[in-house]
């Protein structure tokens, strides 16, 4: 999703977002994973304006997810909604820091650097939706997973393997027997 930078006046203009997933790259890498499947289109709206020399982009994403628990393995859909605001900053218009250290503020970390004519905002989208998908989905938070005995389900049944707690760390020095 590109737009002229020339075009972007004080005047917001809106912009609807409905892509394929495989217009972006790096969701389209995390699919190959198998570290999570989006099941539908990227959708959402984005503002852009031009504020001073700056250009800032305010938007909201959504994408329908596909997930597998990892408490219990089940798979269930979920659903990514991001809203995100960045400002993007002709790459001239930096100042370039000669020290070693460097403190950054918060413009510094809602801004990106561009240069030409024209902003594409497919890497800030797909960075966006990425970083709202969970590392360790779960299909709630009450899942209580499966039973480290048998492996069942413990959602959908109960096991009758001991539930007293196993220490793991010395387990296999219970056994032992020392001879003289």
């Amino acid at each position: 999703m590109k737009f002229v930078v020339d075009r972007i006046k004080d005047i917001p203009i809106a912009l609807h977002i409905d892509e394929p997933v495989g217009t972006f790259p790096l969701l389209v890498d995390m699919q190959d994973d198998s570290s999570s499947c989006i099941t539908g289109n990227i959708q959402g709206d984005v503002t852009v304006v031009r504020e001073y020399e700056n250009i800032r982009v305010t938007g909201r994403v959504t994408a329908p997810l596909a997930l597998s628990c990892s408490r219990c393995l089940a798979e269930f859909t979920s659903f990514v909604d991001t809203s995100f605001t960045i400002f993007f900053r002709k790459e001239s218009a930096l100042t370039s820091a000669t020290e070693d250290e460097l403190e950054l503020g918060e413009m510094d970390l809602l801004s990106s650097a561009f240069s030409g004519d024209e902003i594409d905002l497919t890497h800030e989208i797909e960075e966006q939706i990425a970083m709202e998908i969970p590392l360790k989905p779960l299909c709630s938070d009450a899942c209580k997973g499966l039973c480290h005995e048998c492996g069942i389900d413990l959602n959908t049944s109960g096991c009758s393997c001991s539930k007293d707690p196993v220490r793991i760390a010395f387990s296999v020095l219970k056994d032992f027997k020392v001879t003289r």
